[in-house]
Formats: structure tokens, sequence, C-alpha cells
């Protein structure tokens, strides 16, 4: 790792990079044919592969659709947030990236290369790697030897908020994606965000 990026910023994948909630819920709706959008979102105020599913939706249980499978094309059609592109680039000229996220290493790759900013990204960590972001954020930190201060996750759920806590970790909430406003303020992350301008400052800011 370059020894000037003293820092490193994790960014969470899907709500924060790419705008592939209609994506993800249609997907998991094939799934579950009973689902919610509301139901969905709570999914994410833990670990969303830890999250229970109730009686009333698990009843119409589709065990033959495979998520990431069906999942691939939708996401891969699926907008990059505006000038998240031109954050990124920003970013990577100071500080060392690592994506945390709960869609598989191989799919976030490709859609990163489809937009072209795979390369500003140290490594990928996604649910291949660990299903636990408090797993894969230990794990990046002993492998970049870098303190839980001395990095940043930029999130737009509960809970990444409450496992980048867990770590030591302060966790940027962006409203622009899964979690609204009202929902992050209740999980009291470091700042909550609400444009890509803001984002971009908050990181020139950070030494």
């Amino acid at each position: 790792m370059d020894r000037e990026k003293k820092k490193l910023i994790f960014f969470d994948f899907d709500g924060v990079i790419a705008d592939s909630f209609i994506a993800a819920f249609t997907v998991s709706k094939m799934i579950h044919p009973l689902l919610k959008q509301e139901d969905y979102r709570r999914r994410f105020d833990g670990n969303v592969n830890e999250a229970a599913v109730d009686g009333r939706i698990q009843k119409e249980y589709r065990s033959d659709v495979d998520f990431f499978e069906e999942y691939k094309p939708l996401l891969l059609e699926s907008p990059i947030f505006p000038a998240m592109r031109d954050v990124v680039r920003a970013c990577a000229k100071k500080f060392s990236l690592v994506i945390i996220s709960s869609t598989t290493t191989p799919l976030i790759s490709a859609y990163l290369k489809k937009h072209h900013i795979e390369r500003y990204f140290e490594e990928i960590m996604g649910n291949d790697v660990h299903k636990s972001k408090i797993k894969k954020i230990g794990m990046a930190l002993a492998k970049y030897k870098i303190i839980p201060n001395e990095c940043l996750f930029v999130t737009d759920t509960v809970g990444d908020i409450k496992e980048s806590r867990s770590m030591g970790v302060k966790a940027a909430a962006v409203t622009w994606g899964y979690h609204s406003r009202k929902s992050l303020e209740r999980a009291d992350p470091f700042v909550i965000i609400d444009t890509t301008q803001e984002l971009f400052d908050l990181i020139e800011r950070l030494p």
C-alpha cells in the first residue's frame, strides 16, 4: 500500500455506488412474492445475511430462485449514482479504497469495470470473502496495518453503521441508498450525507 495513504476509506456498494435497490428488491420479491419494500429495507437494520423472514413472507418462499444469478443482469443495468464516479476517483488520489459489501466480489468487479472505476479500489471484499462485515473490516485493518480511527465507512444502512461502530470505525451515512435519513439518524452515525458533493467535501477535509 502507498505509504502516503494514511487512511482507509471503506465503501459499501449497493445503495452507495450502485443505484441497485429496485434490482435487489425485484429479485428478493421473486424469492418471497409477499415481500414488501418496507420488509426488505428492514432486513438491512442488521446484517442482511442474518435477517429473519417472518412467517407471512416465508409462506410463499421459492427455493428454486438463485438470488445472485437473477440479480447479475439487473444490477449490471442499474445506474451508478450521479457523481460517485468522480468522488471515487478523487478519493483514490489521497486514500486507499476498499469495498465491503454483501454482494459477491465478481459481480461487484464486473459493475465497477463497466463504469471504469475498478482500478481505484485496492480490494473488493464481497459476500464470498465473509458474510460478516465486522469480520471483513477486521481483515482489512490487519492487512493494511491501519487502526480504526484512521478509517471511514461510507454506507447507506443502519446495519452497516452498527457493524462499523463495533469495530471502532466511524460511519458516514448517505441518504440516497436503502435507508431513509430518519432511519439513519436513529443509528447515530458519525455524519449523515445528503449529496455526493457533501461526501466529496467530507473526505477532502480528512487529514
